[in-house]
């Protein structure tokens, strides 16, 4: 009966270290381009990260900065709350809402900006143990701009247990991003 228990316990365990291999304590870093239709494109950065409260939710925030046609400085970012759910020991799915911020400045533009709501649905897959794909459908509805929606894919390849190196694209109705980035992991 003891090692019936034991057995159990250590099924039991393994079965938890399995559904945890998504992390969702991390910093990133990144350098990228977005293209505003009928504004430009440009290069940028961007820097985001992620706070787990528990199993099952986290905090989130992300800033883009690019400097489009040479001439308007965009700035983009989020904040928001998100759900994270175990669906096999691959895959996470996750939801997400966000409070949206986006400014333009210089150019014809002068200085606008706007202020929205964004929610996404989306998949973490780790396809091994040191590949993690991710998909997702985002919208965002801004006061003033309208709204935007669009998919997002994204790889991650892990370089040590603490530091992964990524790649994303982000297809929109209005903007369109790609990423290269560097993420920091410190919740484990």
């Amino acid at each position: 009966m003891l090692r019936l228990s034991l057995i159990s316990l250590l099924l039991a365990f393994s079965a938890s270290a399995s559904a945890d291999n998504f992390d969702y304590n991390y910093l990133s870093l990144g350098y990228g381009n977005t293209d505003f239709d009928g504004i430009g494109d440009g290069d940028g950065f961007t820097l985001g990260g992620s706070y787990a409260f528990n199993g099952k939710y986290h905090a989130f925030a992300r800033y883009e900065s690019a400097e489009l046609a040479s001439v308007i400085d965009a700035t983009r970012w989020q904040a928001g709350v998100g759900y994270n759910k175990w669906l096999t020991e691959r895959v996470d799915l996750v939801a997400r809402l966000s409070y949206e911020y986006v400014e333009f400045d210089g150019g014809i533009l002068a200085s606008t900006d706007d202020t929205g709501f964004g929610i996404s649905v989306g998949v973490r897959y780790r396809s091994s143990y040191k590949l993690e794909l991710s998909a997702a459908i985002k919208r965002t509805d801004y006061s003033d701009f309208g709204d935007d929606t669009g998919i997002e894919v994204g790889a991650l390849y892990k370089l040590t247990n603490i530091y992964s190196l990524g790649v994303r694209a982000d297809w929109g109705d209005d903007v369109n991003t790609f990423t290269l980035s560097g993420r920091f992991y410190f919740g484990k």
